[in-house]
């Protein structure tokens, strides 16, 4: 039996009753068929409503919908109240009544999501249809995810390579000018592709009968008319406004990752909020920000160069201090050297200076860091082979060469016990 669609005619309908034709079971849920329902199910690149089955104060959620052979399946799990209340706030023992077949039940969308998508979807139109007005792009790829929406816009034959952000910015304009005109959003069902191809379609069916178009604007001059299965508002101001996000190159195509309706709205005021905070750290307005950002970089590049010019004097000072004490005091051994005011990086670099003049081996020790750092010529002491073979079994991460090698312990003991294997 064909589930008769109510959305189909009526999109802004909430709530209605219907008759259970079937329940069957699946994975520890009830499937629903109903003689008509009121459920968008998943297709069309859009996500499926959500929402309630209830008889009298008995409640399930319905979870999933789906079509299967001309027959809307309501996937649905019984309701969890919360503190014992159902959905109304009351409580909700339903007398246990249990869904059969036959019997009238009550259907409830979750509305915000239902305006949600059809916000969402209308905005993609519209934009597609501008990439097609005034850059011949055409929408090969559509996805409408939680979390975020895209276009995949194909330029192949129209003389543009890919889409600029310029090119973005200019459709995005156009797309919200259509949404400003608040145009009529027309959804009409054709039985044969004859009779819909006498709309101005953008693109080409796909399909031969049981057609659903959805034009926005005038036959005479649409914004958008293409095959849709998906919920749409009645006028395109309803849409409230799209914004692009990126854009980027994607399999020969560009994908446009946009936003549209409440969602686009919150997240302008998301990264307003944002955008405003930065201003205000800054000293600056704005419309500004971006010259005050490139002086805060100036400033801090200029605090870097003389960063790195202080740590080369430093690093050839130490140096030379080090070579001194052990040009004065050379053993066939390592030396060791210990610093807490440098950090293991440091070490390191100091360690690799004073290794191009100077062949003794010595280890540079950061105790708060837990790190050794082994320097030698490579020929009478190889440090890679310490670590691995005196380093290593007492829990310490790390490796290197015969010239050079480094290793991190997780506690003082481990480290003093490698610091007595190395000496000995």
């Amino acid at each position: 039996m064909k589930t008769i669609r109510l959305y189909q005619k009526d999109v802004y309908l909430k709530s209605c009753t219907a008759n259970i034709v079937s329940i069957s079971e699946y994975g520890g849920k009830k499937i629903v068929v109903l003689d008509k329902t009121i459920f968008f199910p998943t297709g069309g690149g859009q996500s499926c409503d959500l929402g309630t089955i209830s008889i009298d104060n008995q409640y399930w959620d319905v979870v999933d919908v789906y079509e299967y052979n001309d027959e809307i399946c309501h996937l649905v799990e019984p309701h969890i109240p919360v503190d014992g209340k159902g959905i109304d706030g009351e409580h909700a023992d339903g007398g246990g009544a249990n869904l059969e077949p036959g019997i009238e039940v009550t259907l409830a969308i979750d509305w915000s999501r239902r305006f949600d998508n059809m916000q969402r979807h209308c905005g993609e139109h519209i934009m597609s249809g501008m990439f097609f007005r005034e850059y011949g792009g055409v929408n090969r790829g559509f996805h409408m995810g939680d979390d975020y929406m895209t276009i995949d816009i194909d330029l192949s034959g129209t003389g543009y390579d890919r889409v600029t952000w310029d090119m973005a910015k200019h459709v995005e304009f156009c797309t919200n000018v259509a949404i400003w005109e608040n145009l009529p959003v027309v959804t009409t069902h054709y039985g044969t592709r004859s009779e819909a191809e006498k709309e101005p379609l953008r693109k080409a069916l796909a399909i031969d009968k049981d057609i659903t178009i959805v034009r926005i604007g005038s036959a005479e001059n649409p914004s958008d008319a293409v095959a849709c299965c998906g919920t749409h508002p009645a006028t395109s101001g309803q849409v409230g406004m799209v914004k692009i996000y990126k854009v980027e190159p994607n399999k020969g195509m560009t994908r446009i990752y946009l936003e549209a309706g409440q969602r686009a709205f919150k997240r302008y005021q998301e990264e307003f909020d944002v955008l405003s905070s930065i201003s205000d750290k800054l000293s600056s307005g704005t419309n500004d920000l971006l010259d005050k950002y490139a002086a805060k970089e100036d400033k801090i590049q200029q605090s870097k160069d003389k960063l790195y010019n202080m740590e080369k004097k430093l690093l050839n000072l130490e140096s030379q201090s080090i070579i001194r004490s052990l040009t004065a005091s050379p053993s066939g051994g390592f030396t060791s050297f210990t610093y807490s005011d440098y950090d293991a990086d440091f070490l390191q670099s100091l360690g690799k200076l004073i290794s191009k003049t100077c062949s003794a081996a010595f280890v540079l020790i950061q105790p708060e860091l837990l790190t050794c750092i082994m320097f030698s010529d490579g020929k009478s002491i190889d440090c890679g082979k310490i670590v691995k073979e005196q380093g290593l079994p007492l829990g310490g991460k790390g490796g290197g060469g015969k010239n050079f090698a480094r290793i991190t312990f997780s506690n003082l003991d481990q480290m003093n016990a490698f610091k007595n294997a190395y000496d000995q």
